[in-house]
């Protein structure tokens, strides 16, 4: 085969030709668009329009944007407002891997096409974007190239994904988009400094945020942070916290409580923990980073359980003992179906006389990447202002915004952003039901693998305590209870690890992914047609 071709992302079906005399077309149904995703920071979207690679940065952090030329003008067939549509279909959100139509990113479209103006809103999903900037210009690029558009007016706006399932969180984690955690299972490696160092540098890309320093016998926060009010306030009346604030980022810590350092045992360390960060106030947050304490013990395990975590950021040193803790860590977060995004090696080396020195070694950060598969690895060196930052109460990205360190900080935002967007992408869509064909299509994220189940088959394997006796494990659920017509009524995400399936009957079944997985199978791939 010497020429590939796919259909514009207009046609429903992919088609791939030969080049050669006696051709082939070979079609799979139902596919909006093409994407190949070649790295986890860009998508290439494929249609028949150009294509072209634009560079960009956010401040310093450097990184590749895939967006289409804008499209030969052609004879509009449609009315003026499928014009522009398709004209902003053309750019590609390199997260999602589709486009910004599609994706419900156009608000508010005006057209006046007597007088050529058209004006129209972008709404993303998180004001700190890192290429925000960049759909604004190719937006006003793509519609400009229209034969009767004279004036193009884009506004960007942003309105943050609401938690997956937040009926079901305590009333103060009801507004919090992405929870993430930082965590390195042992002491003394900079795991607070990462926290607050990354929480303030989301802060500086316009994203609202909040920091919990969950580390009751040693919180670190107090310290590392200079708020004017260094006590938590009560509301007596809703009986909750409020959280204090330094340089726009809210703040909730042991060490503001007004009694130190915690000298208590682990179950009454595990109820200050869970009354500190679900009765705060936080408010409509995007980013919630939480200091996770050292090791992975119960109050680690509490934390997990009632936190949707979205992601983790793993902190790490050279040396080999370190790496022996953090990967008790990165195994903890795996069982709880937490994806971890990125490692930062601290401490890595120092510049001295023309010379780079490692001091403690080299290798913990890229074997925990290499072991566990985490697609980011930051290094940050030994700089005696970051560590003077720590103790002065301002962060060094407060600090020096511009120097290497914020850099370094800038780029693991950014990334921290679009992963969590891609997760936020994979988990809403991992199971679905396709009403056309009458099945659940399940496609786990980090899977390349899509499964169809039957209705029924699913609805058969509850393993609830209503349809398994929990003591003899007889079956109570009988075959011929459900019906074969069966079919769900809302299927929603429960974090990262399972669904919450609605029936007709009223039962709300809990369906992790797992199990979903060893279901049998109605259909294992849709197979291709080929049409001689």
């Amino acid at each position: 085969m010497q020429l590939l071709h796919a259909s514009s992302s207009s046609s429903p079906y992919l088609s791939i030709n030969s080049s050669k005399p006696s051709h082939f077309t070979t079609t799979w149904g139902l596919v909006p668009s093409v994407t190949v995703k070649s790295s986890p920071l860009f998508s290439i979207h494929f249609s028949q329009r150009n294509q072209a690679s634009i560079w960009m940065s956010h401040k310093n952090s450097t990184f590749t944007y895939i967006t289409p030329k804008a499209a030969p003008v052609e004879a509009s067939t449609g009315t003026a407002e499928d014009d522009v549509l398709k004209a902003l279909s053309q750019i590609i959100d390199p997260d999602f891997g589709t486009d910004i139509v599609t994706c419900g990113f156009v608000k508010d479209l005006q057209i006046d096409k007597d007088l050529g103006e058209v004006s129209f809103r972008l709404e993303l999903t998180t004001p700190a974007c890192p290429i925000k900037d960049v759909f604004e210009q190719k937006a006003n690029e793509v519609v400009a190239v229209l034969p009767w558009v004279k004036n193009v007016k884009v506004t960007m706006s942003a309105q943050p994904a609401k938690p997956l399932f937040s009926e079901q969180l305590p009333a103060g984690l009801q507004t919090i988009s992405n929870i993430v955690a930082v965590s390195s299972c042992k002491g003394g490696v900079g795991k607070s400094t990462v926290a607050v160092n990354l929480a303030y540098t989301l802060a500086d890309m316009g994203a609202r945020v909040g920091i919990f320093d969950a580390d009751v016998y040693g919180p670190s926060l107090p310290t590392m942070v200079s708020p004017e009010n260094r006590v938590l306030e009560m509301n007596a009346e809703k009986r909750t916290i409020i959280p204090t604030e330094y340089l726009g980022v809210k703040l909730v810590s042991f060490g503001f409580a007004g009694q130190g350092r915690a000298i208590m045992r682990g179950p009454m360390v595990s109820g200050v923990i869970d009354q500190l960060l679900t009765t705060t106030e936080w408010g409509d947050l995007d980013y919630l980073i939480i200091d996770m304490p050292p090791g992975t013990g119960d109050i680690q395990l509490t934390l997990c359980q009632i936190v949707p975590l979205t992601a983790a950021v793993i902190v790490t040193t050279p040396q080999k003992l370190s790496f022996i803790d953090v990967a008790k860590g990165v195994r903890m977060f795996s069982k709880l179906k937490v994806p971890c995004v990125a490692v930062v090696e601290n401490m890595c080396h120092f510049d001295a006389d023309g010379k780079r020195y490692h001091p403690f070694g080299r290798g913990s950060g890229s074997q925990v990447v290499q072991q566990f598969g985490i697609p980011h690895l930051f290094d940050l060196p030994i700089r005696p202002t970051l560590s003077a930052s720590g103790d002065s109460g301002m962060p060094e990205v407060v600090a020096d915004p511009q120097g290497e360190v914020s850099k370094i900080f800038q780029n693991l935002g950014v990334c921290v952003v679009q992963q969590c967007a891609k997760i936020r992408q994979q988990v809403s869509t991992a199971v679905t039901y396709d009403k056309s064909i009458k099945a659940i299509k399940v496609k786990v994220p980090n899977s390349d693998e899509e499964i169809f189940l039957h209705p029924a088959t699913v609805r058969r394997n509850d393993r609830s305590a209503q349809s398994v006796d929990e003591w003899s494990g007889e079956q109570k659920l009988q075959y011929t209870d459900i019906p074969d017509d069966i079919e769900p009524e809302e299927i929603r995400p429960m974090g990262n690890y399972a669904v919450s399936i609605t029936w007709p009957d009223g039962f709300s079944q809990i369906a992790p992914y797992d199990q979903l997985q060893t279901m049998e199978r109605l259909v294992d791939a849709l197979q291709p047609t080929i049409q001689t």
